[in-house]
């Protein structure tokens, strides 16, 4: 994921033509790696993320809305004593190195005009956010503090003078022509990406790669002609954000000829990188939060996994209680035959229809009569075994399917779904309940089902957990509506809030379903539909779980590209 300095450049000119000159109104921080600014601009307010994330580090106007913790942490409480209500007055990149500085102006305590800095460094894990008192250039705080025995070149602690990072010895692309460029280049030395790397500021092997291929092996001459347009590109600021879909997603603000397949493009930096990083951050978020549940949910099917091996194996015994019956059956009908003390007895196969004889083992310490009762209690044991064992099977089968459904829902929920898939597990005694506070009365909240609309404007809810299954199922949608699901696989349930949809709404709703199952990455995925008036919950089942007729199937591929137009048109809707 290329978020180099030209991408931080482009995100750089975007800011300073939507923020500037902008007012920071309110500051929070979700989590420990996350800043997020509301700045009123122009007569909008925009909210603006920082985030030092050590894979996902970038900065840039989000749509994304963010569960905020109940006590700010330090940094953020900081960061609203100093910016709140602030101006933030330029916005500027140091070079082309991934450094960002906004220049604040705001009052102090006492009502004097101060000025301050926020700085953003992009360096992969090493990412940090800055808070400087520009007139002394010390540092106030900062998003991760680094100490001497962390970095002995530069430490990054409250009081110390901001200091930038140690400068490679490279060239501002924008600051040198093309010739000044190829002597730079050893072209008898090959690697010529990996020298241009090592020769511009801001310049990925992504881009260093796409020059070289733009000049094609051509001459030093042509090597000019083409740095030159790029960087008239650059100085120009003609940006083309694309998303480039494939095995493994990347990104670009110049358009990169080696990719092949799906691309998205956008109108805006600012845009694709929150379209790009907003599912993965997510994504990552919720696993960090949900390493536990997820780690309990999978333990638990494990176990009913092993469960079921045994059950097969004692199914397997069982099916032999019939030779146990026959036994005390033919050893009844030769008592007369059977010496006291013996441990054998052979008799006459009245089974077998060539009238073979049978050896039959025997307990020389009991009587014949005993023995042949303990064969018939032998036959009943494993009769009434086997059919305590397929209830057994039934109720595992069902466990399976039921952690099966609770995983799936943990790859596709947000971080506040996460807190529902644990109350219901305590609800259903897997987790223990969380004593009640004395004297405070729990308060009761609904579950939140995401809401999308389809491209002619009609509603479509998705429950992303069994709360908001059963919610939108059960609760909230009426009879004549339309209820989807993944046939035969665990998934969400989808409403559409119409009883006669127009076909591109089944479809799209379709594409939710599919997306929302553990198919996402499947295609040609069936998907039921029927009125909701046709679906039901037995008694006593799990939750989320229910049973329907009178359903059609119909086959969609999911597209992450297609939900996102759904999701982003809910909000415009």
């Amino acid at each position: 994921m290329p978020f180099d300095g030209i991408v931080t450049r482009a995100v750089t000119e975007e800011l300073k033509h939507k923020l500037l000159p902008g007012k920071i109104t309110k500051i929070y921080q979700p989590t420990l790696t996350e800043v997020v600014f509301t700045i009123r601009s122009q007569g909008s307010n925009h909210t603006l993320l920082f985030s030092i994330h050590p894979t996902y580090a970038r900065f840039h106007l989000t749509d994304d809305s963010y569960q905020n913790p109940a006590e700010a942490p330090m940094f953020c409480m900081v960061l609203r004593k100093h910016l709140s209500g602030a101006i933030i007055e330029d916005i500027s990149q140091q070079e082309m190195e991934r450094i960002v500085e906004f220049s604040i102006k705001t009052r102090n305590e006492i009502g004097d005009i101060t000025h301050k800095s926020l700085v953003m460094e992009l360096m992969g894990k090493h990412s940090n956010v800055m808070l400087i008192d520009r007139e002394k250039g010390h540092i106030i705080d900062s998003l991760k503090h680094v100490s001497m025995s962390q970095n002995r070149h530069r430490t990054i602690l409250p009081g110390n003078e901001y200091q930038l990072p140690p400068l490679q010895d490279k060239w501002d692309p924008l600051q040198i022509d093309g010739e000044q460029f190829v002597k730079r280049i050893d072209f008898n030395a090959g690697k010529v990406d990996q020298q241009i790397v090592n020769t511009l500021t801001g310049f990925s092997p992504f881009i260093a790669k796409e020059l070289v291929k733009r000049a094609n092996l051509g001459s030093t001459k042509t090597y000019v002609e083409k740095f030159t347009e790029l960087q008239q590109q650059l100085i120009e600021n003609r940006y083309e954000p694309i998303i480039y879909r494939g095995k493994k997603e990347e990104f670009h603000v110049i358009p990169l000829s080696a990719f092949t397949g799906d691309t998205e493009v956008f109108t805006t930096t600012n845009k694709m990188l929150d379209t790009f990083y907003s599912g993965k951050a997510e994504r990552d978020r919720v696993k960090q939060q949900a390493k536990d549940l997820y780690r309990f949910i999978k333990n638990e099917k494990d176990k009913n996994v092993r469960k079921l091996k045994k059950h097969a194996q004692t199914i397997k015994k069982a099916e032999g209680a019939e030779k146990f019956q026959r036994l005390g059956e033919l050893l009844t009908a030769h008592i007369h035959i059977v010496k006291p003390g013996a441990d054998t007895v052979e008799v006459t196969d009245y089974y077998d229809p060539n009238g073979g004889t049978l050896t039959i083992e025997l307990n020389p310490n009991k009587t014949a009569s005993d023995n042949a009762q303990s064969y018939y209690k032998t036959y009943q044991k494993l009769k009434k075994s086997k059919q305590v064992i397929e209830q057994e099977i039934l109720k595992t089968n069902e466990e399976i399917a039921y952690f099966d459904q609770l995983l799936q829902q943990l790859d596709v929920a947000s971080t506040g779904d996460i807190e529902e898939i644990r109350e219901e597990l305590r609800e259903e005694g897997y987790l223990r309940k969380q004593p009640k506070k004395k004297k405070q009365k729990t308060k009761q909240t609904k579950p939140v089902p995401e809401s999308y609309t389809s491209s002619n404007g009609t509603t479509i809810l998705v429950g992303k957990n069994n709360k908001q299954n059963e919610y939108v199922t059960m609760k909230l949608a009426r009879r004549d509506d339309i209820w989807l699901h993944t046939k035969d696989i665990p998934g969400s349930h989808v409403i559409i809030r119409d009883s006669e949809p127009s076909e591109d709404t089944l479809l799209e709703a379709a594409q939710i379903a599919a997306y929302f199952s553990k198919s996402q990455q499947s295609s040609s995925v069936p998907v039921d539909y029927t009125l909701i008036r046709h679906v039901r919950k037995p008694n006593g089942a799990k939750p989320g779980y229910v049973t329907y007729d009178n359903q059609k199937t119909l086959y969609v591929t999911p597209n992450a590209s297609i939900i996102e137009k759904l999701r982003n048109s809910k909000s415009s809707s």
